[in-house]
């Protein structure tokens, strides 16, 4: 009986169960070649695309349609509102983060709701919302026009646009890193006679900064490339509010593809530019981590 109860409880070794570096070749195989088959069909196949029918004319032609005047404009417009929008994100994420990550208060959650909210609402609506405040026949709009400012179908519309689109990017990188960090080292800090501003520029500060740069790029990224709501509150005037996702879609509309596809391709390659810093960014974070973690590893040895 004993020796039946022992194989029926599978307590030997065959009666493990197998771990996922176990499972069979063919499995791991599988699953390789499935993610590759969706990787090069709906991305590598469409960048070649984009970047084989910018060059379709040649050389020439693609940089050539970069001078047309409203394209030069288009390019101006992008990164005027994108020099302000980053910054701004900027110091908002830190300041977020640290008002979560450090202090307990009525609302926070509500806080953080709020962060994540233009990741849940869509970019049109966000548009729309701006226009409902700020368009002329809007809640703001009649008091705006009587003082002769104009939100809507201009830059400021463009910039508040953006600026609510990409809002939770560098406050979601940095809040999960500190946090995870806690406040020990601050308090230490403090303990020994530093400011508030020394804590932060050189405790706070340092620890941060992979998290920090990484939210900058994708807030840079999404505010070069947003589409939705800068195409509901610019008015898209050729030369004056069109970014340069506004650009292209004008370009193909008009059967252009060369100048449209060459504008794309800057865009993906300017994504692709941004991938390899986010990969460098994650490289350099995993180094510092692992030579912080070396000597500690040594002493525990010791």
């Amino acid at each position: 009986m004993s020796a039946r109860l022992t194989r029926r409880g599978g307590s030997g070794a065959a009666a493990k169960p197998r771990r996922g570096s176990e499972d069979p070749a063919w499995v791991r195989w599988l699953l390789v070649g499935v993610c590759l088959a969706f990787a090069g069909v709906f991305l590598v196949l469409p960048l070649i695309n984009v970047f084989g029918q910018a060059l379709a004319r040649g050389w020439r032609a693609s940089v050539g349609s970069l001078a047309h005047p409203d394209t030069l404009e288009a390019f101006k417009l992008t990164a005027w509102v994108t020099a302000i929008c980053v910054p701004v994100n900027t110091a908002f994420g830190v300041a977020a983060a640290w008002l979560v990550a450090r202090f307990e208060f009525r609302g926070k959650a509500l806080l953080v709701t709020l962060i994540d909210l233009p990741f849940s609402v869509s970019p049109v609506v966000t548009g729309m919302l701006f226009v409902l405040l700020f368009g002329l026949r809007g809640y703001l709009g009649a008091w705006l026009d009587a003082r002769d400012i104009q939100v809507i179908f201009a830059t400021p519309g463009i910039v508040l646009a953006t600026l609510f689109v990409t809002v939770p990017f560098v406050a979601r990188e940095l809040i999960p890193v500190m946090q995870a960090q806690g406040s020990d080292a601050e308090q230490a800090a403090l303990t020994l006679g530093a400011s508030g501003w020394q804590a932060f520029w050189h405790v706070t500060l340092p620890s941060i900064k992979w998290g920090l740069l990484y939210g900058v790029i994708l807030c840079h990224a999404r505010a070069v490339g947003e589409f939705g709501a800068v195409a509901v509150v610019s008015g898209r005037v050729s030369g004056v509010t069109d970014t340069v996702p506004l650009r292209i879609e004008k370009l193909d509309n008009e059967y252009n593809p060369v100048a449209a596809f060459t504008l794309a391709a800057l865009l993906a390659l300017l994504a692709l530019v941004t991938l390899g810093i986010k990969t460098w960014l994650e490289h350099r974070q995993q180094g510092e981590l692992a030579r912080a973690q070396a000597p500690m590893e040594a002493s525990d040895e010791h």
